[in-house]
């Protein structure tokens, strides 16, 4: 079995992917099956064909094959976007910002792993008892929501601390009344106030999870 670095949560939420993705391709590959089956069932009823007969009838076949690659393709791009948005959607909840690096999707060697995992048929050495399919990937639990508010909270006052501190610099210079009427004083202010409401949103959220526990 590959070694992906998961959990076995995230271990089964990778192989409810790989099931899904290869009942898509299943179905595709079907498809590709019927259009060379309509082919023979249609087409190839005389015994000789001319040159342009054969030409005509691979054009066709090209047509239809090509479209049916095509839409699957872009299928999957858009069920790739679907997933992201799943997982970037449960990540901005916490305040975390994902990134991807895309250069790694075209890594042969953990390509090979993947590959070779799909060959195991999915089975993993983890409990059989635990569920493998759910409406939803798991929220974090309550003490980690705490930390990564906790986290946010030191991160948004540091940055206030600094905020202030740069006004604080910027007001005790000479024709301070002048600078307080420049748009650079009105952006820094702005951005400081905004910062205090977001520290006090994460506040009350703090508040509710540690009055829950």
């Amino acid at each position: 079995m590959a070694d992906f670095g998961f959990n076995e949560h995230h271990q089964h939420e990778v192989i409810n992917y790989m099931r899904f993705a290869r009942s898509k391709r299943a179905l595709r590959l079907k498809t590709v099956d019927s259009c060379f089956q309509d082919l023979k069932e249609s087409r190839l009823i005389e015994e000789t064909y001319t040159v342009d007969e054969v030409t005509d009838i691979l054009n066709g076949l090209q047509v239809l094959v090509r479209g049916e690659v095509e839409m699957e393709l872009i299928n999957t791009a858009h069920t790739n976007v679907l997933l992201l948005r799943q997982l970037f959607s449960q990540a901005e909840k916490f305040y975390l910002r994902l990134q991807t690096d895309i250069s790694e999707l075209e890594n042969r060697e953990l390509l090979e792993q993947v590959a070779e995992f799909e060959k195991t048929d999915f089975k993993p050495n983890i409990k059989a008892n635990q569920e493998t399919t759910k409406p939803k990937l798991a929220p974090l639990n309550e003490g980690g929501v705490s930390e990564l508010l906790q986290r946010e909270i030191s991160r948004l006052q540091e940055d206030n601390d600094k905020l202030k501190a740069r006004l604080r610099t910027l007001e005790s210079r000479e024709l301070e009344k002048k600078f307080q009427q420049t748009a650079a004083y009105r952006n820094l202010k702005e951005i400081l106030n905004k910062k205090n409401e977001q520290i006090k949103d994460l506040r009350k959220r703090l508040l509710r999870y540690e009055s829950a526990e």
